[in-house]
């Protein structure tokens, strides 16, 4: 979801989410027992040593053959994600004002910006990119710290691709070591590193850029530290950018800082040996909750890039099950909005306290919005980018059905419930109670539901053509001698 304060929300599904390794076959039910065994203690204080080393040591000697199936799997997911919604938000007006901003100061043409003609030096191609990928809101969230680590990590990866050789394998693996440092980190000072004004995906995510790229350059263990160690001194993000497009600014910048940090660390510019744990290093000094068994137990067994989840609707998390029930019914009685009376929806406080937002004026507004989005969703069975277009928000369609929305707390409800009563013109009362809304761990999104979300978002982008074989490459990627070939895929051609 976008990243407001989700932390109650997050509370259920991250005790029944812990991060194991279950086989591709397992049940909900079995992870769950696998969970519970895995339970976690907090280092005391006199335990605190060697936090930093002991990651590095783990990231640079950590083989691809090493990678269960399913944590593989799960990789090339959160890539195909990651490619569509960075080509899909690539003609926003926030990159178009980035790339004129830039543009004259950009060095060497290195990389290609994903659905686009320009080439820009890696480092700015890999913030571009970073922003492109988050703009709409729509990326993949590690729900128990509600960090986005495709932007970060992909886009930092993807423009070194293109300046350095870098097998299919390679690529996936440094993919999987950078999405797991970035969450295990994030774990470790999570929530209250969050409550205070965070973003958790910037500052976080530069962690995970630095570690991927620095498995790929091949930096030693010594190299490793310093190059944590830079990225911990480049903390970005903070909550009070959200609703404007500062807020896609922090993933781009993470993914270029941890870019930046690992090339220095690559030539030995040094850090300090323990910038993660040390007094006044990164943990202490941005949260005041500080668990760093969360970072180095279990290293190489249980991962939490196995746990990534991919938004079926391009909004909050919270507000998800109100559009799934929604649009259930719809297709179910085949409704349409003449028909429609009236819309009761009971919620937890959360989804009001987030995203009620009953008169957006914009499509990011929309984003905010439990009322537009379930209007948007009963009209047009979806809740993709299209919905939230400023053009979405102003339908007087969509206006009228969002009026007929009432939005009732209640404190029995979890925040990832919802239950929905639709009243019809001819007096039927049409209900759905919501347990997990489809893309939670529970409900996770398919393969098929991961292509359809990826080429609608390419959609008017790139030739159909094109979308396909650039799909075809992401599931590919193991097999790929070079996987800088997908970049040379997602730009826009002539």
């Amino acid at each position: 979801m976008s990243d407001l304060d989700r932390r109650q929300f997050l509370k259920v599904s991250a005790m029944s989410a812990a991060a194991v390794v279950v086989p591709p076959m397992a049940s909900t039910a079995q992870a769950a027992d696998v969970a519970a065994s895995t339970t976690i203690k907090p280092l005391a204080a006199a335990e605190v040593h060697g936090v930093t080393h002991t990651l590095a040591s783990y990231i640079v000697k950590a083989r691809y053959e090493d990678l269960p199936a399913n944590v593989r799997k799960e990789g090339t997911r959160t890539l195909l994600n990651w490619v569509g919604v960075a080509v899909g938000g690539s003609h926003h007006e926030t990159i178009e004002r980035a790339v004129a901003a830039l543009g004259p100061f950009s060095g060497p043409r290195q990389a290609g910006l994903f659905g686009r003609r320009e080439r820009f030096d890696i480092m700015n191609a890999a913030f571009i990119n970073g922003v492109s990928s988050h703009i709409f809101d729509y990326d993949d969230t590690h729900l128990k710290t509600i960090i986005h680590p495709g932007g970060p990590v992909i886009s930092a990866l993807i423009a070194l691709s293109e300046y350095r050789p870098i097998t299919g394998k390679d690529f996936l693996n440094a993919l999987i070591l950078g999405v797991e440092t970035e969450c295990r980190i994030g774990n470790s000072v999570y929530p209250n590193h969050y409550d205070v004004g965070w973003h958790i995906t910037g500052t976080a995510g530069v962690f995970g850029a630095a570690a991927a790229v620095g498995k790929i350059l091949g930096l030693n263990e010594q190299q490793m530290v310093w190059a944590l160690g830079l990225a911990a001194s480049q903390p970005v993000g903070l909550r009070e950018s959200f609703g404007s497009m500062n807020k896609s600014f922090n993933p781009g910048r993470a993914a270029s800082n941890g870019l930046f940090a690992a090339l220095l660390a690559e030539k030995n510019f040094t850090s300090s040996e323990g910038m993660i744990e040390a007094k006044r290093g990164w943990a202490n000094t941005i949260s005041t909750k500080q668990d760093y068994r969360e970072i180095t137990e279990g290293l190489g067994t249980r991962y939490e890039s196995a746990l990534n989840t991919y938004k079926p609707f391009a909004c909050g998390i919270v507000i998800h099950p109100a559009i799934d029930a929604a649009i259930q019914l719809r297709n179910e009685y085949h409704l349409t909005a003449e028909q429609v009376a009236g819309i009761e929806i009971r919620v937890h406080p959360l989804v009001i306290e987030l995203t009620g937002k009953k008169t957006p004026q914009i499509g990011l507004e929309g984003k905010f919005s439990v009322f537009h989005s379930v209007a948007a969703a009963l009209i047009d069975g979806a809740a993709g980018e299209k919905q939230y277009s400023d053009a979405a928000v102003r339908n007087p369609k969509i206006i009228a059905l969002r009026d007929k929305v009432n939005a009732i707390i209640d404190p029995k409800i979890k925040p990832e419930q919802v239950d929905m009563t639709i009243t019809t013109t001819d007096g039927r009362k049409l209900h759905r109670f919501i347990e997990h809304a489809i893309g939670s761990v529970e409900v996770p999104m398919t393969d098929a539901q991961l292509e359809v979300k990826f080429a609608d978002l390419i959609d008017g982008i790139l030739p159909k053509a094109q979308s396909k074989r650039l799909m075809d490459l992401c599931w590919k990627i193991e097999q790929l001698p070079l996987a800088g070939v997908i970049a040379k895929n997602a730009v826009a051609m002539g």
